[in-house]
């Protein structure tokens, strides 16, 4: 994942879903660490819901057209 778009799902994530800042460096760190896309991993750990995550990636799908 580029820069640029991580940028823009991070903030997404804060402005757009709500959650902290603490919740987004873990997910990171986990993501890193279990090799798995973090928006999965958010939703796997209930950070988002399954409407959550759809927006998510309709937003991600915005993004890289």
């Amino acid at each position: 994942m580029n820069k640029y778009l991580l940028e823009k799902i991070l903030i997404y994530l804060y402005d757009e879903i709500g959650l902290d800042e603490s919740s987004i460096e873990l997910a990171l760190k986990l993501s890193i660490r279990n090799n798995t896309s973090l928006p999965i991993l958010l939703w796997s750990y209930g950070m988002l819901t399954i409407e959550e995550l759809d927006k998510l990636y309709s937003f991600l799908f915005q993004k890289m057209e």
